[in-house]
């Protein structure tokens, strides 16, 4: 009888190894028609560094990008090309940093007219967008689309306007869907989106970004409240065209751009996640919209909300790619584009969104201190990617083009100012190269430049600003992270070596609005 049950025992066995050697073909099989890896590239809207779990946020609940984290590797020294939308994006996509880059601030291409009127902008689609980018501006997709992949970019542009050769499908993107102009994203129910060039008009009504409550409106009513929920969510819409793209080109090589807008405000989010958070965090003040965008009767629970609805949509995915059995040959990258915001009904101090780096205003987006450019990044490759790792290599957005093409097998463009992590990711550090600096030159608020050289930063503020008197800061942020103490005074070398840097490394602007009058020629006049 033992014998017997022995024998049933060894069968048991050889047919469960027999399965997974079936399945474990299987899976190789994919991959071996693939060659290269799909990747997927998730672009956050004002993500701070610390909003999510495993960065140490504690309020707001992120279980599948955490586990992206767990199952691959986190950075924590990973920054943004600049501090707002359309110049991070710039820098992303083309490898450039801000000294070199055509976009270096928000230009919304102010003399066509009424371009922040939103009602005018769906009546005359010639209103919508910013100003276009140049067309031999060489994208990653440019760049993927040449190595054989499939391409597509869902979410928010901000690089060009409607009836301009500056859309997606003219940067390598085989197939784009979301919103074209950044201010049209300023609400999460809008008349329409844009499929490739076409609009696609939603079933909503018109219920333009800054419309406050009704005269007379009890704050502390939900009701109140109703007109800025309408029916079609766009990154709903978006998600379910991500979806689509993966089902249509799961049998060959794909990139996919997920540029979602979440968690920019205005606070739009499903009731169902608004309700767990107000459950969650008790009750609280209204927002009444005096910092723009919409009114909200519970902005802390809608914002958390934002956030783990993105959060969400990132675990259908990871588990759409699992069914189809291309999770294993799939790169993917979280990040965001810059810090946490101020407006809008946001409350980036009460979530420590930033943390340990200081995240209320003139700190985080907009702004060149650290919580204002350095971003989660995380990268999941399973099988490639050793999980469970972390890295304190000093990167950035622009070094994206260049890893990306180190992947492929391609050279990257000659004209590039990354550095390919790829030996990082995976896990041969003693291959890695690496930045001798990290560049920033931003043009609002009050006009900003700033360079990492190691541990060192030196930052100079109001280079615009004719009512405030230009500064000189150094921080070391080793022993520093909130840049707290200004010792610029103590280390005149460190500041000529970063004045030497930015002299070689600044070119003028071609637009006239991104130039800082303080800095043109390559000086830094004191």
């Amino acid at each position: 009888m033992n014998h017997l049950l022995s024998n049933f025992y060894l069968l048991g066995c050889f047919i469960i190894l027999f399965s997974s050697c079936k399945e474990q073909k299987k899976d190789n099989a994919v991959i071996n028609v693939n060659q290269k890896p799909n990747i997927i590239y998730i672009l956050a809207d004002d993500l701070g560094y610390a909003e999510l779990g495993a960065y140490g946020q504690e309020k707001i609940q992120t279980p599948n990008i955490d586990a992206l984290a767990k199952n691959g590797m986190l950075f924590t020294q990973h920054y943004t090309g600049a501090p707002v939308c359309a110049p991070a994006r710039y820098n992303l996509l083309t490898g450039k940093h801000s000294g070199h880059s055509y976009v270096r601030g928000n230009d919304e291409w102010r003399e066509r007219g009424e371009v922040w009127n939103y009602v005018a902008g769906i009546k005359d689609s010639s209103l919508e967008g910013q100003r276009p980018i140049p067309m031999t501006s060489i994208t990653i997709a440019n760049k993927l689309k040449e190595a054989g992949y499939a391409t597509g970019m869902v979410g928010k542009w901000g690089l060009g306007a409607p009836h301009t050769e500056s859309v997606p499908t003219n940067f390598g993107f085989d197939y784009f869907f979301g919103f074209n102009c950044q201010r049209q994203a300023h609400t999460y129910y809008p008349v329409h989106l844009y499929e490739n060039k076409t609009r696609v008009y939603l079933n909503n009504d018109t219920i333009a970004p800054n419309t406050k409550l009704d005269k007379g409106a009890d704050p502390f009513q939900e009701a109140s409240y109703d007109k800025y929920t309408l029916n079609d969510y766009a990154s709903e819409l978006m998600f379910d065209k991500i979806t689509q793209f993966v089902d249509n080109h799961k049998n060959k090589p794909f990139f996919m751009y997920w540029a979602d807008p979440i968690p920019h405000a205005p606070l739009q989010a499903p009731k169902r996640w608004v309700d767990y958070y107000i459950e969650k965090f008790g009750d609280e003040e209204p927002y009444l919209g005096e910092r723009s965008y919409f009114p909200h009767k519970n902005p802390r629970a809608a914002y958390a909300a934002m956030v783990s609805y993105l959060d969400e949509n990132v675990g259908k995915l990871v588990a759409q790619l699992k069914k189809e059995g291309i999770y294993e040959n799939t790169l993917i990258m979280f990040t965001s584009d810059n810090g946490p915001t101020f407006n809008g009904g946001t409350d980036s101090p009460w979530f420590n969104s930033a943390e340990p780096f200081r995240s209320e205003y003139g700190y985080g987006k907009g702004f060149l201190y650290e919580g204002g450019i350095r971003i989660p990044m995380i990268a999941s490759w399973p099988g490639k990617i050793k999980a469970g790792t972390t890295t304190d290599l000093i990167s950035a957005h622009y070094d994206v083009m260049a890893t990306l093409a180190d992947l492929t097998g391609q050279a990257a463009p000659e004209r590039t100012d990354g550095i390919s992590f790829l030996p990082t990711l995976l896990g041969k550090e003693e291959n890695q190269k690496h930045h001798e600096f990290l560049f920033w030159e931003y043009p609002e608020y009050g006009g900003q430049v700033a360079i990492r050289m190691g541990d060192w930063k030196v930052l100079r503020r109001n280079l615009k600003n004719k009512k405030a008197v230009p500064t000189l800061e150094l921080y070391n942020l080793k022993e520093d992270v909130r840049e707290e103490n200004n010792v610029a005074a103590h280390y005149p070398e460190i500041v000529a070596k970063a004045a030497e840097i930015f002299a070689r490394e600044h070119q003028d602007a071609e637009v006239e609005i991104f130039r800082i009058p303080m800095v043109e020629n390559g000086l830094l006049q004191e």
